[in-house]
């Protein structure tokens, strides 16, 4: 360990920057928060939106048959440059000192993640590889803002024979655990995963998985129905406006991942382009009007979570609270209302952190941890062999 990473190690209290890109892939998430043990404080946040063409460049790597491995190496580094800039913007938008910053927690921008992994090796010796890809080179982003810079976290998680996702349990255990009530964390980003945190239990005792698609079906239906005028359901006003047809419902319901038992996790590789693509051609030529398609797939994700908690959770929570861009979403939050009552459905800025600044938080107090040496996965969530210290290091 450099002396540098010894310094910071030392120090119980840290200003930390987590950066971080979801599978929306809409722009760079920066918070930057003070953190002393258990306790943080959200000193700023801000989201650095990518532009259009950078956005668009991002999306052709997450399909195999667009995803070349020049761009691959070339969008590394210029997303490397994003996620620096990103933070040096919010950082100035919100006068704060880049030199105060101690320590950056970078997730990257996930390009493709395949925890079922795929069989490498000849004859007897043939065996399932896991494998994992995150962008954004954290020696860029340390290089350009001069600070240490932890980054690449799913890794180690599967090398430990986990499947690399979710990260974020051990951090709304640090954040969220209570003596009293039994809660679940419930992020709908692109993908939708649940953290369950038993009434006074330790990081041992938590549970949690991917539930199935978040916000990810329902943007590309509102792209595709609007031909491309609006990329999300602001407010859930387009699904409030329609019906769901039950029959698409059912058929949506029958997603063999939704079947599979934690851990679990899953993405784009599923419920991507192809499957919304594919899924809304055959809608249409049933005569299903746009409208509905949109409510149906918002309750499709609504009833993956319900069933997620009644089929996979060890008991009923007290109280669901809220996080990522599916929060702001009012016909979805009115269907889990419904759905999970009497259980308690709140959203996070009722708790003291944003909705929207909640996963690039985790990351700033997942780089704590690492720097502090010590385990930040959660076995029983990701299935790994035994607890590890995430990410790499690149100093400032």
């Amino acid at each position: 360990m450099s002396s540098e990473w010894t310094k910071l190690a030392g120090k119980k209290q840290l200003r930390v920057a987590g950066l971080m890109s979801g599978t929306s892939a809409d722009g760079v998430d920066v918070a930057i928060v003070d953190i002393a043990g258990r306790k943080v404080d959200v000193v700023a946040f801000g989201m650095v939106p990518y532009p259009a063409e950078l956005r668009e460049a991002v999306f052709r790597l997450f399909r195999p048959e667009t995803g070349r491995v020049d761009d691959v190496c070339h969008m590394n580094f210029v997303l490397g440059e994003v996620f620096a800039r990103g933070l040096i913007e919010v950082a100035r938008r919100h006068r704060v000192s880049l030199k105060s910053i101690d320590l950056i927690g970078s997730h990257g921008q996930t390009i493709y993640h395949m925890p079922q992994g795929r069989k490498f090796g000849p004859g007897r010796t043939r065996r399932r590889v896991r494998s994992t890809l995150q962008i954004a080179e954290p020696s860029v982003i340390a290089e350009l803002t001069g600070i240490t810079t932890v980054a690449d976290f799913r890794p180690r998680d599967i090398a430990a024979g986990g499947e690399g996702a979710p990260l974020v349990p051990y951090t709304d255990w640090l954040l969220f655990g209570d003596r009293k009530r039994t809660r679940a964390i419930q992020n709908i980003g692109g993908i939708a995963n649940v953290t369950y945190l038993p009434a006074g239990g330790g990081a041992e005792d938590v549970l949690a998985f991917d539930t199935g698609p978040g916000n990810m079906i329902i943007d590309r239906v509102v792209f595709l129905a609007t031909k491309g005028k609006a990329t999300y359901d602001a407010g859930g006003q387009f699904a409030a406006a329609g019906q769901v047809n039950d029959r698409m419902l059912s058929e949506l319901m029958r997603h063999k991942y939704l079947r599979r038992r934690p851990p679990k996790t899953t993405g784009r590789e599923e419920f991507g382009v192809p499957f919304t693509d594919a899924f809304y051609a055959w809608a249409l030529k049933r005569k299903v009007a746009p409208i509905d398609v949109l409510a149906t797939v918002t309750a499709f994700t609504a009833l993956t979570i319900m069933e997620a908690y009644r089929k996979f959770l060890p008991r009923p929570v007290d109280e669901a609270i809220l996080c990522g861009g599916g929060a702001w979403n009012e016909t979805l939050l009115w269907m889990l209302r419904a759905g999970l009552y009497p259980t308690k459905v709140g959203v996070m800025d009722e708790y003291g952190i944003s909705v929207d600044a909640k996963e690039a938080v985790s990351f700033a107090l997942l780089a704590y941890e690492t720097i502090h040496g010590r385990c930040n996965n959660v076995p029983s969530a990701t299935g790994a062999r035994r607890p590890v210290v995430l990410g790499k290091i690149v100093p400032g």
